[in-house]
């Protein structure tokens, strides 16, 4: 079983794992360094253990030992248990959830490992955001992707807030991140993967009219704002789009949210 350590001192030094979880800048540098993420709640803890990353500390509330018991059993590491005064200080925000851990990253395959057995993958291209980023991975995982593919720029998919959106599917989804943005795509293509790159564009095909199409498929996501580079767009083999009413544009509406497409466009792709 664990050891219980109480703690009362937001400044504990033994704490420095969990501080400030809502200041990115000071995440991305600390956590790079150590090697670490933190999982928010007892689902997602659980899905991480069992992911095989391990378990470096929790900091908890005493109300979340017996539900988590079972995880704590025969773990080696300390259990920090606080009020959610203390938390809270330590966080920066009010813990709802109530259990906290900090695991350490296992290392990231390579992107040709990732694509070797796999037929339908998604690859995002500078989606900068956290949370759209764990979104668009609990949705490709619910639908049936095989793997996904990021491009340098693109958000941690381990960052707490993706995580926590992901619900854990961040590490059921197998995943790389390109070292090359410029030349990245030459890869899947080297794999066989058909190149389908996602646009509002009018004169994109219809994602649903490739629903026959056989062999290994890549869907290309683009960012938040301006969507597929025009490098992207250029290499993809088909531009496909998501047939919208024909009475969007009078309502002002002229495409949707990349969360929203990529989880209708992994529909299809998987269909």
């Amino acid at each position: 079983m664990a050891s219980l350590v109480p703690v009362s001192d937001p400044a504990d030094p033994r704490l420095a794992d969990y501080v400030r979880l809502r200041d990115v800048n000071l995440r991305k540098s600390l956590e790079a360094e150590h090697g670490l993420f933190v999982a928010e709640g007892e689902k997602v803890i659980r899905r991480a253990v069992a992911a095989g990353h391990p378990v470096r500390s929790l900091l908890m509330a005493r109300r979340w030992f017996e539900p988590l018991a079972d995880v704590l059993d025969g773990l080696d590491a300390p259990v920090y248990v606080a009020d959610d005064a203390t938390m809270e200080s330590v966080a920066g925000f009010q813990v709802h959830r109530g259990a906290l851990a900090s695991l350490e990253r296992l290392p990231l395959p390579t992107v040709d490992a990732v694509l070797t057995g796999a037929r339908r993958v998604i690859v995002c291209e500078d989606i900068v955001d956290h949370t759209n980023i764990g979104a668009i991975f609990r949705c490709a995982a619910a639908l049936g992707v095989d793997a996904a593919v990021l491009a340098p720029r693109c958000a941690d998919p381990l960052y707490r807030r993706s995580v926590k959106v992901s619900m854990g599917a961040v590490f059921a989804l197998p995943y790389a991140r390109m070292t090359d943005w410029h030349n990245g795509l030459s890869t899947l293509r080297g794999h066989g993967f058909q190149l389908l790159a996602l646009t509002p564009a009018p004169d994109a095909v219809p994602i649903d009219d490739l629903r026959t199409a056989t062999g290994r498929r890549a869907l290309l996501l683009g960012s938040e704002g301006d969507g597929l580079s025009s490098r992207w767009l250029n290499e993809a083999d088909h531009r496909v789009r998501i047939p919208m009413s024909e009475h969007a544009l009078a309502r002002g509406v002229d495409s949707l949210n990349v969360v929203a497409a990529a989880a209708i466009a992994c529909y299809g792709l998987t269909r």
